[in-house]
């Protein structure tokens, strides 16, 4: 059932070739000529500070965690300073607390009162807090960039126009999510969002070569979002392409507490063990995260069933069997500080690459390799560049 990855691996750098040339010869009917900009600090003129507000989607790890390495890329890049060490662990609204009380800087400013959020995941609170925002620009004009953080985010600020400079960050894919145009163009002179292009169509082609499944268990929300987020339209191109069925569970996620959809995450990764399909993906939930995941994985092995993880390594270090090691998110930090400097340079956020590709570098978990019988080559444990044991 295993087949050898050296080839694999092979095939899969192949691939992001067609997405990079398109990505450099297709910029995008409307966008504007590629320019060079530099990241050098600069103030605005007359030696304001550039002033930044934030906005998320809801309380999820990975949105505070992308925040604070922008936060880290800014600091790389000279823009600003912290006065003490930054804090791991704290949700978005302590780290943008933080954030605006412990960085000195010449040039920006986090500002402390510009943060929103729609509740936790609270779909009725997104229309107002997109007035609330609107009202703040137009009245105050105290914001010159805004991070969103998340789909809903993204959508809101799009939605909005957005009124000013705003980069997306933390999204399973701006473009399905109507976030962005397209890859190489955002359709918004305001809007930078980051683009993997076909990275969910990779993982899965990827799990397919070293575990040939006839039937593959995904789970999400059955919303225009939840589907998002578990990159549907990836997972049915790719079963169209490779010839295999899809077999679903669908876990509602918003709007309600994050105990239930816990909860409802863990109940259809269960059905899915339970109806014995040949391999699961893993798919970006609410649900899904670090209190659910070990129950999902333990589900998973007992059920003896391969799986793969949209997220990468960390779902792999908690008994997920694969995934794409993902590059170090300060990368991903960096990427998004270099596009903010360049704005506060001159560049209109539609003019920047949002094209983001990480390297095709597998993550294994040994123990729960052992556990469901799958004994791998020696040249998966040779390509494998994070191997992790035990959960």
């Amino acid at each position: 059932m295993i087949r050898h990855l050296a080839p694999v691996l092979l095939a899969a750098a192949s691939l992001l070739a067609p997405a990079l040339s398109q990505a450099q010869a297709d910029p995008g009917s409307s966008s504007p000529p590629t320019q060079v900009f530099p990241t050098t600090p600069i103030s605005k003129p007359g030696g304001a500070k550039w002033r930044i507000a934030y906005v998320e989607s809801g309380d999820y790890a990975d949105y505070p965690l992308t925040l604070g390495e922008i936060a880290d890329g800014l600091q790389s890049l000279g823009w600003l300073r912290f006065t003490s060490e930054r804090p791991e662990g704290l949700a978005g609204r302590e780290l943008w607390n933080w954030l605006a009380a412990n960085t000195e800087s010449a040039q920006l400013q986090f500002k402390a009162d510009a943060y929103w959020q729609p509740g936790n995941f609270d779909a009725s609170q997104r229309e107002p807090m997109r007035a609330a925002i609107a009202q703040r620009i137009k009245e105050k004009a105290d914001i010159d960039l805004i991070i969103a953080m998340g789909t809903w985010a993204g959508q809101d600020m799009r939605t909005l126009g957005p009124p000013v400079p705003t980069i997306v960050g933390s999204t399973s894919d701006p473009v399905a999510a109507g976030i962005a145009d397209s890859a190489q163009d955002s359709g918004r002179d305001l809007l930078h969002a980051r683009v993997e292009p076909e990275r969910y169509q990779r993982q899965l082609r990827l799990f397919h070569e070293i575990v040939p499944f006839k039937t593959l268990g995904i789970v999400y929300e059955d919303s225009v979002a939840g589907r998002t987020y578990a990159g549907i339209s990836a997972v049915q191109q790719v079963s169209q392409e490779l010839g295999f069925t899809i077999t679903s569970c669908h876990a509602p996620s918003s709007s309600i507490s994050a105990v239930a959809a816990n909860a409802n995450a863990v109940r259809c990764y269960q059905k899915l063990a339970d109806e014995h399909v040949d391999a699961i993906y893993v798919t970006s939930h609410r649900g899904v995260n670090s209190q659910s995941l070990p129950e999902i994985a333990q589900a998973l092995k007992q059920a003896k069933i391969p799986s793969f993880s949209m997220a990468g390594s960390k779902e792999v270090e908690l008994g997920i069997l694969l995934s794409l090691a993902r590059a170090d998110i300060s990368y991903v930090g960096l990427f998004h500080a270099e596009t903010m400097a360049r704005i506060f340079n001159g560049a209109k956020p539609r003019q920047l690459s949002q094209i983001w590709i990480d390297p095709p570098k597998i993550a294994l978990n040994l123990s729960t390799a052992r556990i469901i019988g799958f004994d791998p080559p020696v040249d998966i444990l040779l390509a494998a560049d994070e191997v992790y044991e035990g959960k």
